[in-house]
């Protein structure tokens, strides 16, 4: 009896151990990665990467948490609450100026969103504003304005706050407001009942990637391995999402942002590809997520001319490329 105890004693032990070790080699390394707005199509490579458990896969434990308009994503990163945030080049830029030492790693997106909305009647292309008033937001006037007026002779005079309220716009026929791509141009299309004109910045000129990934330099530093990993697992999201069956990734995103509808993610999709918002530019031949040199330094040279940027800011410390450069995560 007492040997039956022993043996017993030493299975359950032994079953134990291999438990524990079992559970260690399944640990996932925590994640956060905080988005810059509420869950929509545009984070959707984030949430398809987290629904069919690609971060998992690659050993993470991954959380997204949503942005919104009072939420200081770069602040809760600082403060090491998050490993990374969906930014934005020029604003890791100033961040750079202002003594925050955040990197981007990756661009989701070859082209910025950010629109410019017209009446179709009396707004055909870029050049047909210079009479028209223009709803531009406060961040707006610190980043795209500035370069509008140097290449379109717009004038500061010409401007009025945007409120974020379609309802200006529909009313005056000589009002032109900022709008995101998949998001304002429906919003007024389903009010109004007509299709505005909607110029791309991105196709104007304007430089900047968009909804990229951006982490403090002492996470890349200290933690290459895992940055890597949510880098590659996030860009084959993109990729599953766009190429395949992106049901459970809305699922998700509609969970997160109950606000969000299925037509409204539709419309982001159908845009996302039109568009070539991911797989358009350098991504068709170097990959999704690719950042190149001669882009970045297209935005700097773009901020420092129109005096948004001190030129002293270190450019090649605001960026790397070592995880998308060999990643050829190709359309």
């Amino acid at each position: 009896m007492q040997k039956s105890l022993k043996f017993a004693a030493r299975s359950a032990l032994a079953l134990a151990a291999a438990a524990t070790m079992a559970s260690g080699a399944l640990a996932q390394e925590k994640f956060t990665y905080m988005t810059n707005w509420f869950a929509q199509a545009e984070h959707g490579g984030f949430y398809q990467a987290l629904a069919d458990g690609s971060y998992k896969a690659a050993g993470l434990d991954v959380t997204i948490r949503m942005g919104g308009p009072q939420v200081n994503i770069v602040q809760i990163m600082a403060a090491g609450q998050a490993e990374c945030v969906m930014g934005y080049d020029t604003q890791t830029m100033k961040l750079r100026e202002q003594g925050i030492n955040a990197v981007t790693v990756a661009a989701s997106f070859q082209k910025d969103p950010q629109v410019l909305i017209g009446h179709p009647d009396v707004v055909k292309k870029m050049e047909d504003l210079k009479d028209k008033t223009l709803l531009i937001s406060s961040a707006g006037m610190t980043t795209y304005w500035p370069w509008l007026k140097a290449k379109y002779g717009f004038a500061d005079s010409q401007v009025k706050p945007y409120t974020f309220n379609i309802q200006p716009f529909i009313a005056d026929k000589n009002v032109v407001q900022q709008g995101y791509l998949s998001s304002e141009p429906y919003a007024i299309e389903t009010a109004a009942k007509f299709k505005p004109t909607t110029l791309l910045l991105s196709d104007h000129g304007w430089p900047p990637y968009s909804t990229t990934i951006v982490c403090m330099e002492k996470t890349v530093k200290e933690r290459p391995k895992a940055v890597a990993a949510f880098v590659k697992a996030s860009m084959e999201g993109w990729k599953k999402y766009l190429t395949g069956n992106p049901a459970a990734a809305n699922a998700l995103i509609k969970k997160d942002n109950p606000n969000m509808t299925d037509d409204k993610i539709a419309v982001g999709i159908a845009l996302l590809k039109s568009t070539g918002m991911v797989f358009g530019g350098d991504a068709a031949t170097m990959g999704v997520g690719i950042m190149t040199d001669a882009r970045m330094k297209a935005t700097y040279d773009m901020m420092v001319a129109n005096k948004l940027l001190d030129p002293k800011v270190d450019l090649k410390a605001t960026y790397t490329t070592q995880f998308v450069k060999d990643l050829k995560v190709l359309p």
